[in-house]
């Protein structure tokens, strides 16, 4: 019986094997950010497939707060207001304060990767945090380095994941905004 569940495990993890692919664009200001955001909502990408990370530079000088109100989460204080917007329509939402970067809001599938990767101890070569999240959802490392350092700086970064065919689509679109870079990267799961 033992050997039999084992099989059929075995059978699933192998059957469930797919693509899951995320193209990263960089933003130099929320409102750039928020502009490739709301062309991704026009051209029809599903928001629950969409993470949004970026630095809070105003947890220092203001007071800042964030509660959950059932699915929304609302937060005082810097980009209040932009974030507050992308509470709404975003699956996940969580405030870090990330060693070597700071105090970081992000939204969307890329807060469960970082929480697991927290959870799990998954720390990879001395990767933050946000790096153990990006590894999770297949991001090289010489990538995240780069992301992480974007991040440091004050810029935004926009993720979308999903199939390849989801994210080759939201690339295009995203490709027409006031980006600083965007590259799609593909893991195999």
């Amino acid at each position: 019986m033992h050997a039999h569940a084992g099989h059929i495990a075995e059978n699933r993890d192998t059957s469930e094997t797919t693509e899951n692919s995320s193209v990263v664009a960089v933003y130099n200001t929320h409102v750039e950010a928020e502009e490739a955001i709301k062309e991704l909502q026009k051209s029809g990408f599903d928001m629950r497939q969409l993470s949004i990370v970026g630095k809070d530079y105003q947890t220092e000088e203001d007071v800042v707060g964030y509660y959950t109100t059932g699915e929304r989460m609302k937060k005082w204080g810097g980009a209040g207001a932009f974030w507050g917007g992308l509470w709404g329509v975003m699956v996940g939402s969580a405030f870090f304060l990330v060693p070597g970067i700071g105090p970081l809001l992000a939204a969307g599938p890329l807060v469960a990767s970082i929480v697991g990767a927290l959870e799990g101890a998954v720390v990879v070569g001395g990767l933050s945090a946000l790096g153990a999240g990006l590894y999770s959802i297949g991001i090289p490392e010489d990538s995240i380095i780069e992301y992480e350092t974007h991040v440091k700086s004050g810029k935004y970064m926009v993720i979308t994941h999903g199939s390849a065919e989801d994210v080759t689509r939201s690339k295009e679109t995203l490709a027409s905004t006031k980006h600083q870079g965007v590259k799609q990267h593909t893991c195999q799961t």
